[in-house]
C-alpha cells in the first residue's frame, strides 16, 4: 500500500502522476495562481493563458516546473512555465503561460489508468 508518486517511461524519464500533488504542493518553489474564469479549463487539460493567470511567483523561469493553485490556494495540478515571470507580465493575452502536465481532473477522466 503506499502513493503512486508516477512511473518510468520505456526511455527511463520519470512522469509525475497527479497522485503525487498533495505531497509536492506544500514545498513548490514555483507557484501560479488561477483565476476562477480559468480554473475549471485547467481541470479539462487545456494549457493556461495570460488571460486566466491570476498571480505568479516572482522568481519563475522559462521551461520550471510549477504547482497551479486555485485563488483559494487549493492545488489544481501542475505544469510546465512557458513563459518567465517577466516575460509573463508583457505578454498577449492569449499566449500561454504554462504547459499543463497533470490536474486532479484526472482522477475522473483516467481513472481506470491511475494506479
Amino acid at each position: 500500500m503506499g502513493t503512486c508518486f508516477g512511473k518510468f517511461t520505456k526511455s527511463g524519464k520519470f512522469h509525475l502522476h497527479v497522485t503525487a500533488l498533495d505531497y509536492m504542493a506544500p514545498y513548490a518553489k514555483q507557484k501560479v495562481w488561477l483565476k476562477p474564469s480559468a480554473e475549471q479549463q485547467f481541470l479539462y487539460g487545456h494549457h493556461v493563458l495570460k488571460s486566466g493567470l491570476a498571480r505568479i511567483t516572482e522568481s519563475t523561469n522559462t521551461y520550471d516546473g510549477v504547482v497551479v493553485y486555485s485563488m483559494s490556494d487549493i492545488p489544481l495540478g501542475f505544469g510546465v512555465a512557458a513563459k518567465s515571470t517577466q516575460e509573463c507580465r508583457r505578454a498577449d493575452p492569449m499566449t500561454i503561460v504554462v504547459f499543463h502536465q497533470a490536474d486532479v481532473g484526472e482522477y475522473i477522466r483516467s481513472e481506470d489508468t491511475l494506479t
